[in-house]
């Protein structure tokens, strides 16, 4: 059910499910790995779809924790609401940049884990920055994030399409940024690990600079 589900949502509207299946096993349990979950009070995860990494979540955190899951889709809502008993779960039909709102009118001011499939090279710069700009003031200098990019990830930008450079994304806005391939997983998959560290200043709040126009009357090498 959850296959067809999700497959029958990837084809109807692709922007906001940007997959055509659920995650496996192996690439959920990459995304967990490096989370501090079993300390953690406050989890969040970004696009949940049928709950692939949602489950893990819930397997792995401390009977206090909390996990809130923003998730777009109402279908997938709907379907996690069915399948999902579990009072640590809070379910938030939002959209990411939401993301300060929703938290605070929960009573949330701290986020100890974050586990995104976000589809980030369907969205803009400027939805990367409103959403990274929203969630830091959230973060700690223990938090970690996760965030998953498949292999041919492609970005489509100013009528062009290029490849989505997601380290370099990643790395305005945090401290230190690893990576890892699954395989295991259709298609393969990096999984980035975030760090904030000391770089949750100013400075990673700046909306990316727009690029240099070239003096009049240089040349083009």
């Amino acid at each position: 059910m959850s296959l067809r589900l999700f497959a029958a949502e990837g084809l109807r509207d692709f922007a906001t499910t940007a997959a055509f299946s659920p995650s496996s096993g192996h690439l959920a349990s990459a995304m967990l790995e490096p989370l501090p979950l079993a300390e953690a009070r406050i989890a969040v995860e970004f696009g949940a779809g049928t709950g692939a990494i949602t489950r893990a979540l819930l397997s792995e955190l401390p009977t206090h924790a909390k996990l809130l899951v923003f998730e777009i889709n109402p279908r997938f809502i709907e379907y996690l609401k069915e399948n999902f008993p579990d009072p640590r779960l809070v379910l938030i039909n939002s959209s990411v940049e939401n993301l300060d709102s929703e938290l605070r009118q929960r009573g949330y001011n701290r986020v100890d884990a974050v586990a995104s499939s976000l589809g980030l090279g369907l969205m803009s710069d400027r939805q990367h920055h409103v959403l990274f700009k929203r969630l830091l003031p959230f973060l700690h200098e223990k938090t970690v994030l996760t965030q998953y990019q498949y292999i041919q990830c492609l970005q489509f930008t100013n009528g062009k399409l290029r490849r989505l450079d997601l380290p370099r994304l990643l790395g305005r806005y945090f401290g230190s940024v690893q990576s890892k391939i699954v395989w295991r997983n259709l298609p393969p998959a990096f999984v980035f690990t975030c760090h904030v560290g000391s770089r949750r200043s100013k400075n990673s709040l700046r909306q990316p600079a727009r690029q240099r126009k070239r003096p009049a009357g240089r040349a083009k090498r």
